[in-house]
């Protein structure tokens, strides 16, 4: 599936910075649209889906929550049925498990008529609203006044659905090579050189998916802009074999509209596992998986944007809630059972964290929509929020629009 940069000879027209869920579908839609184009992923690690593509719930969103005609809730519409039809077609396991949103008391109602506006101008398939009656036919086992219910959330593999993009990349000539990490970029004479420990490589466009390190990409690319990733990490647990019974699908609460995060929720995954998760606390590193994993020069450069001071003063709070819940599960545990009553610390085993790399502007806002920048021949992804996975398909397709134009 994969090579090295030493055995690869022939110069390619596209690069394509990162392998995650996004920069796959990238580099796949390039080589759907021109199959004689010579595509090459280049990604730091030794794996595909190695960050944000591997260590999320794996959920299939069907656009609930979105604002109405922005970018990220058309993304979302177009791009779930785009992956269904690829798991479909590959033989990827993909299980509409169905998504219950559960309003607990009466201002959440409230909030849930919002939600239910938004979701119905996104022209969600198959969506209900519930009353107490209605949850307990789908979801006995869960608490709340009403709820709304989406039949054809689903959920899928991500880093399945990574592995068969690599594939499908390399087969149609292009290549996928690991252990690649691009430290330089530069342009001269229409072409762009990624420089890597290995060596270079000339291409007529770059595209960068590159995630939680898009802030180094985009410095070599060019000026600074006015995004700063700022990572938060999310924490899983996996709930034992007396209570995951409980829990038939995915059960949601109405998430907080100031912020991008959709709050804590049970998933049950294509292999039946169930999921609670994710908090949302800061990372003390961009790839700050465990609380121990610390650095010093990430922590300077969030220090030092004026973004992360803004952040900090509107949003306290929330942050000592969040690293409440972060560091005991008897907290943890607590907000679980709001939704799923009877639910003990003693039933949840942590599973490996994600870390979100969520762009935050210099004024301290949460950049709630897909964002972009161009230097040159260079294409950029600066912000790519949930629901980018579902979305991916639908991000490529408009990626490539945007780069080399509409279809002819």
């Amino acid at each position: 599936m994969v090579g090295t940069l030493e055995n690869v000879k022939r110069d390619a027209s596209v690069g394509v910075i990162g392998a995650g869920i996004v920069g796959l579908a990238v580099a796949y839609e390039v080589t759907r649209r021109f199959p004689d184009a010579q595509v090459t992923v280049l990604e730091k690690e030794a794996h595909v889906a190695a960050h944000q593509t591997g260590h999320n719930s794996g959920v299939v969103h069907a656009g609930l929550y979105y604002k109405p005609d922005s970018l990220k809730a058309t993304l979302c519409r177009r791009g779930g049925p785009m992956l269904r039809e690829f798991c479909q077609e590959h033989a990827i396991e993909y299980r509409e498990l169905g998504k219950l949103v559960v309003a607990l008391d009466d201002r959440e109602v409230v909030a849930l008529d919002d939600i239910e506006a938004r979701a119905r101008h996104n022209q969600v398939p198959g969506l209900v609203r519930l009353d107490r009656h209605g949850i307990d036919e789908i979801e006995p086992n869960v608490a709340g006044l009403a709820a709304l219910h989406s039949p054809h959330t689903a959920v899928v593999d991500y880093v399945r659905v990574s592995e068969v993009l690599a594939d499908q990349i390399v087969a149609r000539d292009g290549r996928v090579l690991l252990s690649s990490p691009v430290t330089g970029i530069s342009e001269r004479d229409d072409r762009v050189t990624l420089t890597t420990p290995g060596g270079r490589l000339a291409f007529d466009r770059v595209i960068a998916c590159a995630g939680l390190s898009s802030d180094a990409v985009s410095r070599m690319a060019g000026p600074p802009d006015d995004l700063k990733i700022i990572p938060f990490r999310g924490e899983y647990f996996a709930l034992n074999e007396r209570t995951a019974g409980l829990v038939k699908g995915l059960v949601y609460p109405v998430p907080d509209p100031r912020y991008p995060f959709l709050g804590i929720h049970l998933t049950r995954d294509v292999h039946d596992r169930v999921f609670v998760g994710p908090n949302a606390v800061l990372a003390m590193a961009l790839e700050g998986y465990r609380r121990r994993d610390i650095s010093l020069r990430d922590l300077r450069a969030m220090a030092t944007w004026p973004g992360s001071r803004h952040l900090a003063v509107q949003h306290w709070r929330s942050a000592i809630g969040e690293y409440a819940g972060s560091m005991s599960r008897r907290v943890f545990a607590s907000r679980v059972r709001r939704y799923l009553p009877g639910v003990a610390a003693s039933d949840m085993t942590p599973i490996p964290a994600g870390v979100r790399a969520q762009a935050v502007d210099r004024r301290g806002g949460l950049v709630d929509d897909f964002a972009l920048r161009r230097i040159g021949r260079v294409t950029m992804v600066r912000n790519a929020p949930s629901p980018a996975a579902t979305s991916s398909f639908a991000i490529a397709e408009h990626i490539v629009t945007e780069v080399f134009g509409p279809r002819g």
